[in-house]
């Protein structure tokens, strides 16, 4: 199986702080790949520099490209995109112009727009919402935009951050079972980081342990779940 997405001995510094220490990894096409770890432990940090948003060393291959020299712009082009930690979401704009600019790199206007009814059919909430400032959205909706916002660019490749960061149990139930949706029926490869390690690894087919900008752990999702240390450390059991 040929990846999607290559990761080779990626190092990323914040000054003096060594934030990633050379981790490799690959995400195969049709996967959903979960990052676990404590916070602090360069979850989010990798999918930054996945979409080029920090500097980094390393090699990060899409689809055989090295992306080393390619902007986060272009990366988007590409077929990369994210939804950021802690939403992001344009809030003087409403809900139509954010899902827009989620769509601002394409020129194909009749996909765009079937991409739009996608996205309103997976959260009909946003469809009630089109006109309403982003900004005023409940915490759970701000993320169903995030998220639609990201799809609007059409990825082949997904970058999701902390997607239940703050929600309530039963919204954090609903965007799960959407991400494995999109996955299931759409084909859509995903990165998920998440703190909820349970709920990240019931939907993935992979994943990768993280400590402190290293991996020290990876396997299936079905092994880690029942790994006595993954249990201990992540799981709470």
């Amino acid at each position: 199986m040929n990846p999607l997405l290559t990761i080779e001995n990626l190092d990323v510094y914040y000054g003096s702080i060594h934030a990633l220490k050379g981790i490799s990894f690959a995400v195969n096409e049709g996967e959903v790949v979960s990052l676990i770890g404590a916070n602090g432990a360069g979850k989010t940090t990798t999918l930054r520099a996945i979409s080029g948003i920090v500097p980094s060393q390393g090699h990060i291959r899409f689809r055989g490209e090295d992306l080393n020299k390619v902007s986060t712009f272009k990366r988007v082009g590409l077929g990369i995109a994210q939804s950021p930690e802690g939403r992001g979401v344009f809030p003087q704009m409403s809900v139509l112009e954010n899902l827009e600019m989620g769509a601002y790199s394409r020129s194909d206007k009749v996909k765009i727009k079937q991409d739009l009814e996608m996205c309103l059919t997976l959260f009909p909430r946003m469809k009630e919402r089109m006109s309403q400032m982003a900004g005023t959205l409940s915490g759970g909706e701000q993320q169903m935009l995030a998220i639609s916002r990201a799809l609007m660019a059409k990825p082949r490749l997904l970058l999701l951050d902390e997607p239940s960061l703050g929600l309530a149990p039963l919204i954090v139930a609903q965007i799960f079972e959407i991400v494995k949706k999109l996955n299931q029926e759409e084909g859509m490869t995903v990165l998920l980081v998440e703190q909820n390690a349970r709920m990240a690894l019931k939907i993935s087919q992979r994943a990768y342990v993280l400590e402190c900008g290293r991996i020290v752990m990876q396997d299936s999702a079905h092994n880690l779940l029942n790994n006595d240390e993954v249990r201990k450390s992540y799981l709470g059991v």
